[in-house]
Parts: C-alpha cells; sequence; structure tokens
C-alpha cells in the first residue's frame, strides 16, 4: 500500500499514469465503449463509475494547459436534444481537480475514436450513461 493514492487506482493504472508524457492522451470509457478494439494499452476498472474514476485520476494526473485537455465524445444528430447530467458532474470535477482545466471541449464520435486509438491508454469502467467518455491531455507537473 501506498499513502495519498486513491484506492481506486490499480497497480496497472498507477504505472500507466507515471509513463505517460507531457501531451499522451488517456480515455475514461464508459461501459458500452468499444475500448478494447481500439486500445493500444486497456486498464479495467469494473464496477466502478465514469465520476469517480475521473476524480481519482485528477489527484494525480496533470492536465496540459496548452491545449484542449478534457475533450467528451459529442452527441449523435439523433440524441442531439438527450440531456447527458454526467456532463455537469465530469465538469464539477474537473474544475475542482485540476487548475488548468479549461472547459470541456466536445469531439464528433468518430474522430474520438481515432484518437482513442492514438491514445496511451483506455480505463474501461462500468459507467452507465450515454456519452460519458472522456479524453484526458496530460501535462506537466510543475
Amino acid at each position: 500500500m501506498l499513502k495519498n493514492i486513491p484506492s481506486i487506482i490499480s497497480p496497472d493504472l498507477l504505472k500507466i499514469l507515471m509513463e505517460m508524457g507531457h501531451g499522451d492522451e488517456i480515455i475514461i470509457a464508459d461501459g458500452n465503449f468499444p475500448g478494447a478494439a481500439l486500445a493500444q494499452r486497456l486498464v479495467r476498472l469494473d464496477g466502478h463509475a465514469g465520476p469517480e474514476v475521473l476524480e481519482a485520476v485528477l489527484k494525480l494526473l496533470p492536465l496540459d494547459n496548452y491545449a484542449d485537455n478534457f475533450v467528451l465524445m459529442e452527441k449523435m444528430e439523433c440524441d442531439k436534444d438527450m440531456d447527458i447530467p454526467v456532463w455537469k458532474e465530469y465538469d464539477r470535477i474537473a474544475k475542482t481537480g485540476d487548475p488548468h482545466y479549461k472547459g470541456m471541449t466536445h469531439i464528433d464520435r468518430f474522430e474520438f475514436y481515432e484518437r482513442t486509438k492514438k491514445a496511451y491508454a483506455v480505463i474501461a469502467t462500468s459507467e452507465t450513461a450515454q456519452y460519458a467518455n472522456i479524453l484526458l491531455k496530460k501535462g506537466l507537473v510543475l
């Protein structure tokens, strides 16, 4: 055991977060996301929801202050009127979790998939909310 590491952070995830460099990206994926098909490295955090994973990751991972550092998958046209409450929760967590949080950026679903293929890792959660996928860009420890 180590002190001050959230218990939700597995040894595999801790290693990945340590290996990542400035500008590397990591995805926190909901339970419906095709993470195993797209990921270079997949970490499973089954039984955990997106918000609790985001909160734990932001205790360790600094966000990039030179680029969009918090990217969400945009809703499909057929879902344009759908309310996504988890986005409000993510925004609240990010605002308190990192001083370099610049707000949410949204990108097309298929662009999100392409960015996922290039991402350093994907964290697979059991989050059931739709559109609860987040891409975080790692910054510098200052």
